[in-house]
């Protein structure tokens, strides 16, 4: 498992740089750590969607959707590395369907919302759309895996769907979007 950080702050990145894993220095604002920054970031939203209470299934699946985004951090960190490959998306496409069997078709647009872990895996659904928008921004200046792409835009799906199911729990719904006039408070 290589080395082991003893030490957790090393000084070199104050003043705006980092280094990626093939030991190269970038600005902290380049778009290859904006890219694994925000998947990062989603990774956390995960997390916090798994503190709360989930069937059991919607867990397992979101605990192995971190090891997956940890992954693509790691691929993201090394120019030109490759880990994600055609079977991560192959296994977000059988939970895609699994989880979507049993949904009602839409009719209406969802707002994000409904209960606390529906509404906490919309936010992680829109930080995988703006993790999307990071590696699209990365590809159009470095070689970018087209799998990793497809990989996140499978997720983003993927959390939607989850975000359906959670709503459901406990007998509730999902808040359904419709036009409206504003509300004018009372006198």
């Amino acid at each position: 498992m290589g080395h082991r950080l003893s030490k957790i702050y090393t000084r070199t990145g104050d003043k705006g740089t980092t280094g990626l894993g093939d030991g190269a220095r970038v600005d902290k604002d380049a778009r290859r750590i904006e890219a694994y920054g925000t998947v990062d970031e989603l990774n956390s939203h995960i997390g916090m969607v798994l503190a709360l209470d989930l069937p059991s299934s919607v867990r397992e699946c979101l605990q192995e959707i971190q090891h997956i985004l940890f992954d693509l951090g790691g691929e993201l960190c090394i120019p030109e590395h490759r880990v994600v490959e055609q079977e991560y998306i192959d296994w977000l496409e059988k939970w895609l369907d699994y989880l979507n069997a049993d949904l009602p078709m839409l009719e209406e647009f969802i707002l994000p919302g409904g209960n606390a872990p529906a509404a906490a895996c919309h936010i992680a659904r829109t930080v995988c759309r703006r993790a999307e928008r990071r590696l699209v921004g990365l590809a159009k200046s470095e070689p970018v895996n087209p799998l990793a792409l497809a990989c996140v835009n499978r997720l983003s799906d993927l959390l939607f769907v989850i975000a359906r199911v959670l709503a459901r729990e406990n007998n509730g719904d999902e808040v359904l979007w419709s036009k409206r006039r504003l509300f004018v408070p009372p006198h």
